[in-house]
C-alpha cells in the first residue's frame, strides 16, 4: 500500500511539475508574441512621423529573458508554494554580453539575468557584508559588474557568477549613489549624494581624486544622483536639485552644462538617470514626469517618451538608464518593479517635431 501511495505521489508531483512547465510556456510564448506585436507598434514620435524610439520588452523575472526554471527546480517550488523571483524596487540596471544586471535596493539584492547562460542569480551576501541597500550598477570587464550599497556605503565588484571579487569599502565615502566605470582608464567614478562631490578610484579600489562641493556654481552639487561616461570620454552627472547636467573631463574639469527647472517640455522636476547613445543624444530620465527626455549637446529637445502608467511603454517614478552598445535604451521602471528597453531606431536630430513625454 506504501508503495503504491509513494507511487501516486510521485505521479501526482511529475504531473504537476510538467503541467506547470507546459502552462509557463505556452503562455510565455503568447506573451512572446504580443510583446513582439507590441514592440511594433508602440514607437515615438507618433505617425505619421517616423519612428526614431521603439519599445522592445518589459522584465520583471527570470522567465521574461528566457531563463527557464529546471525540472527539479519546478518541483520543489510546487512543493513550497514558492513564487518566481522577481523585482522588488528596481534603481540600477546594466547589460554586458546579454546579461542583464539590476540593482534593487528594495529586493535588498543585486539580479543577474544572464541568459546566455541560462543562469538566474540573487546576490545578497558577498563576503562578510549583506547587501542592505544596492542602489547602482555598472559593468566592468569580463562579465564583472560593480555594485553600490548607499547603507553601508561599500561598493563591491563581483563576477558573472555573483561571487565577490573586491571590495571598496573608503571610511570617507558618505552614500555612493551612482556608478560608472571607463574602460579606457579602468577608473570607476562615484556619485556621493551626502559628500556632493565626484570620486573617482583606480584598479586596485585606490582613491584617485574628487571633486565637487556643494552649490549651485559650476562644479558644484545639490545631490549628484546619476553618472554616465558618453563615448568620447566626458563624464556626465545629474545634478538633481540644481536641475542640471553638468559635463565634465576625466580629472574634473568644468566643461558644460544644460537644464532648467520647471513643468514643460525640456524642463527637469526630478532629474534621474542619464545616459548617452551613439550618435551623441543625451536621454534623462525624469521621475516627476515620469518618462525620458532625449537632448542634444546644447540642450535643445529632440524627443520624449513615456508617461503615467502601468502598460508598455508607460512609467512610474522611472529612476535609472543605460544604453548598451547596440543602442538599446533600459530604463528601472522603479515602482511598476520592472525594466523596460527601448531601442533607438534613428536620428532624432531631423526635421520633424519633437514629441514630449505627456504630463
Amino acid at each position: 500500500m506504501r508503495t503504491i501511495l509513494k507511487s501516486v505521489v510521485a505521479a501526482l508531483l511529475i504531473a504537476t511539475a510538467f503541467g506547470c512547465q507546459a502552462a509557463g510556456s505556452v503562455n510565455g510564448a503568447n506573451q512572446g508574441n504580443t510583446a513582439a506585436q507590441a514592440s511594433e507598434n508602440i514607437v515615438w514620435p507618433k505617425p505619421p512621423d517616423a519612428a526614431r524610439i521603439r519599445y522592445v520588452r518589459s522584465i520583471a523575472a527570470p522567465a521574461d529573458v528566457g531563463i527557464k526554471r529546471g525540472f527539479f527546480g519546478t518541483i520543489i517550488d510546487v512543493l513550497a508554494s514558492r513564487q518566481e523571483d522577481r523585482f522588488v524596487r528596481p534603481t540600477g540596471v546594466a547589460e554586458s554580453d546579454g546579461a542583464i544586471y539590476v540593482a534593487d535596493p528594495g529586493a535588498q539584492a543585486l539580479w543577474i539575468y544572464d541568459a546566455p547562460r541560462q543562469a538566474s542569480i540573487a546576490v545578497r551576501q558577498l563576503g562578510d557584508d549583506t547587501l542592505t541597500s544596492p542602489v547602482a550598477v555598472t559593468p566592468q570587464r569580463e562579465g564583472r559588474a560593480y555594485v553600490a550599497d548607499s547603507i553601508s556605503n561599500k561598493i563591491f565588484l563581483v563576477d558573472r557568477e555573483g561571487k565577490l571579487v573586491s571590495t571598496i569599502a573608503d571610511g570617507a565615502l558618505q552614500r555612493p549613489v551612482a556608478l560608472a566605470w571607463d574602460a579606457s582608464s579602468d577608473r570607476l567614478y562615484v556619485a556621493d549624494a551626502v559628500g556632493q562631490q565626484i570620486v573617482v578610484y583606480g584598479s586596485g579600489g585606490n582613491r584617485i581624486l574628487s571633486w565637487g562641493s556643494r552649490g549651485t556654481l559650476n562644479g558644484e552639487f545639490n545631490i549628484p544622483a546619476y553618472v554616465t561616461i558618453s563615448r568620447t570620454g566626458e563624464i556626465l552627472v545629474t545634478d538633481t536639485l540644481n536641475y542640471r547636467v553638468q559635463a565634465f573631463d576625466p580629472n574634473g574639469k568644468f566643461l558644460w552644462k544644460m537644464g532648467r527647472q520647471g513643468d514643460g517640455s525640456g524642463d527637469f522636476a526630478s532629474p534621474k538617470g542619464v545616459a548617452i547613445d551613439a550618435e551623441g543624444h543625451l536621454y534623462v530620465v525624469d521621475a516627476l514626469f515620469d518618462g525620458v527626455q532625449i537632448f542634444d549637446r546644447g540642450g535643445t529637445l529632440l524627443l520624449g517618451f513615456g508617461s503615467r502608467g502601468r502598460a508598455p511603454g508607460e512609467f512610474w517614478l522611472p529612476t535609472g538608464t543605460f544604453i548598451n552598445g547596440r543602442d538599446q535604451i533600459y530604463v528601472a521602471d522603479s515602482y511598476n518593479q520592472r525594466i523596460q528597453i527601448f531601442e533607438f531606431v534613428g536620428d532624432s536630430n531631423g526635421s520633424h517635431p519633437a514629441e514630449t513625454a505627456k504630463r
